[in-house]
């Protein structure tokens, strides 16, 4: 007989393999997971902005890149992070402009609004993984 934990296994294999995957990441693996993850609800959004339940799925969108930057701003802003200081300016900048950026897409929602932001994430993921942004993420 199997006990609940085995039956969730079995019953979600997907979400099984992304907990064992998440396990296994570096950080700097699972912070790009996480933008990209972002990014990505950003283009559902717009791939989808006619659609009955946009508005939720773009207010859910928003505050989850909302939680990411403000995650990043305070990681960045502590005093024992190990990036040097320019950088961490830099990041701290461009996380106040993303911030501006969302902020402007919850007052005037346009699908043109995400863009940039989209943008961003997926620049940041792809320096993360060490590797250039993949043309088929970025938006024009």
């Amino acid at each position: 007989m199997l006990n609940r934990r085995q039956t969730t296994v079995y019953n979600n294999p997907l979400q099984t393999y992304e907990n064992v995957n998440k396990a296994s990441m570096s950080g700097r693996e699972v912070e790009a997971a996480v933008l990209t993850k972002a990014a990505r609800k950003l283009q559902a959004c717009q791939a989808s902005w006619n659609d009955n339940d946009h508005d939720q799925r773009l207010d859910a969108a928003l505050k989850f890149n909302q939680l990411v930057w403000s995650i990043f701003q305070t990681e960045l802003d502590k005093a024992d992070n190990p990036l040097p200081a320019k950088l961490r300016v830099d990041l701290l900048a461009l996380s106040s402009y993303v911030d501006k950026r969302i902020i402007e897409a919850f007052a005037y929602p346009s699908p043109e609004k995400l863009t940039p932001i989209i943008n961003i994430n997926h620049n940041i993921a792809a320096g993360l993984r060490g590797s250039p942004a993949d043309d088929d993420n970025k938006i024009e």
